[in-house]
């Protein structure tokens, strides 16, 4: 009966966003592709009898976080297949470039009954792995009908989100009790999960790390094992998978390609604007262009959040009069030399912001000066960028309230103020060099939530040696 609801509720929903679907779809391409499989469950048809965990990741954030978790479950466990979905057309070109090659990529499907059930039928997984909080009815049920366990992974729970799900807490408490593990992010979200949960699962509740820094979980503390991770807790806290992911050395190869396409030396300084949406790109234009007179090594990347915005940027660097290249006419124009060299980089692909932040010295995280809640600045602080964003970080203050403690990055309230901390740190390169350093060495002391959170779903797999009965069968 609650199946059917949810259906007519999302006809309804669906029916009158439909026109702006529809002009979004034509404007900018989005919602163009994979009708077949996010409304009637097409995914594709897995053979053979080995274990399955499928992997959803909404969109380019979370298709990047799975990459710690993708990499170690394939070496711990390599009889089992990994399948990956996603909803975004951004999400799923990204998982098919990063992923395709070696796991089937795959869009979601939509909350329907029907398509998630015949989606469940096709792939026959054994463990649905949801990133971060994708608390779909019909998906977690049809799961469990097919008898495949369900994990939330890095959980993420804002008090935003928290309050909204409060609202209708009987159905989130009832969608929660179907989910085998939810592996949070910190405390405070561990104990949102569990107040949507009841009673019960908050007074369990224990420290997330003890006097020396170890891991603990929500559960029974003194169930925990020589990992730090507690068993037989629906709760836990295993850290951010979003530090495990971050690069940390800046000679990797995708970013030393990167700054020989650019033409980047030691003799540069590199301002990255990344995660940008508008009018942050115009500002750090504006800003770049007063500060590069007196600092003529100084040269300006763009990375925009959205493509479809791609254009649009574009014409801003046209209009600011700036000698500048698209990442996309890089190869060429190293056969084909411009008349100038380009003081700023448009990087218009999808899935390089991490290689470029690499070459950052100085940085600003977008969406931080809009009504977005920011974007994610563990990648310029594990690389050691003296990084900035402005006040509006919302969506990440589990991870600013830290840094910012730590004295690894800088708030900007508004254009004077980034103009400002990038002019100091052009003056005095080791105050630069200290927001920095402080910074790598706060994501160092934050690693290690890949290896609890793959100890975790591993105890939600068959054994190891079922893979063998199965084809025998």
């Amino acid at each position: 009966m609650l199946a059917w609801l949810l259906n007519l509720v999302y006809l309804t929903l669906l029916t009158a966003f439909s026109p702006v679907i529809a002009w979004t779809a034509w404007r900018t391409g989005k919602y163009r592709e994979g009708y077949a499989a996010k409304l009637l469950g097409l995914a594709p048809v897995r053979e053979g009898g080995r274990p399955c965990v499928w992997l959803h990741a909404v969109s380019v954030g979370e298709v990047n976080l799975l990459a710690t978790t993708l990499r170690t479950l394939a070496a711990e466990r390599p009889d089992c297949e990994l399948v990956i979905s996603t909803t975004t057309k951004t999400g799923y070109d990204l998982a098919q470039k990063k992923y395709g090659s070696q796991h089937p990529v795959f869009y979601c499907p939509l909350d329907f009954s029907w398509a998630v059930k015949l989606a469940m039928r096709r792939v026959r997984p054994d463990l649905l792995v949801l990133a971060e909080l994708e608390l779909w009815p019909n998906l977690i049920s049809a799961a469990r009908s097919h008898g495949a366990r369900v994990a939330i992974i890095n959980g993420r729970l804002s008090e935003n989100s928290f309050k909204g799900y409060r609202r209708v807490r009987p159905l989130a408490a009832r969608v929660l009790r179907q989910v085998d593990l939810i592996a949070a992010q910190d405390q405070a979200t561990a104990e949102r999960f569990a107040a949507l949960l009841g009673d019960r699962e908050r007074e369990s509740i224990a420290p997330p790390a003890d006097a020396e820094g170890s891991w603990g979980a929500v559960g029974d503390p003194g169930a925990s094992g020589a990992s730090g991770v507690s068993r037989g807790s629906r709760i836990t806290v295993t850290g951010s998978l979003k530090y495990d992911g971050a690069e940390t050395d800046r000679a990797n190869e995708r970013t030393t390609t990167l700054r020989g396409l650019a033409g980047l030396t030691a003799e540069h300084t590199v301002l990255l604007a990344g995660s940008t949406q508008a009018p942050e790109e115009q500002i750090a234009i504006d800003s770049y262009r007063r500060l590069a007179q007196q600092h003529p090594g100084l040269r300006l990347v763009l990375v925009p959040r959205h493509p479809e915005r791609f254009e649009e940027v574009a014409a801003l660097l046209r209009e600011s009069g700036l000698p500048w290249t698209r990442r996309t006419q890089m190869e060429s124009a190293l056969h084909n030399p411009q008349p100038a060299m380009p003081q700023a980089i448009l990087v218009d692909v999808i899935g390089e912001l991490g290689a470029w932040w690499g070459a950052a010295d100085i940085g600003f995280v977008g969406g931080s000066f809009g009504d977005r809640g920011g974007q994610n600045m563990i990648e310029p602080a594990a690389y050691g960028v003296a990084t900035c964003f402005g006040p509006n970080t919302r969506n990440f203050r589990d991870i600013v309230r830290p840094l910012l403690a730590a004295g690894g990055a800088v708030v900007v309230n508004d254009a004077e103020q980034l103009e400002s901390f990038v002019w100091h740190c052009l003056r005095d390169r080791s105050y630069a060099a200290g927001v920095g350093e402080r910074a790598r060495r706060f994501v160092a002391t934050q690693l290690g939530a890949t290896e609890r959170t793959v100890e975790l779903l591993r105890e939600l797999l068959p054994a190891a040696d079922s893979a063998t009965q199965r084809d025998a069968a």
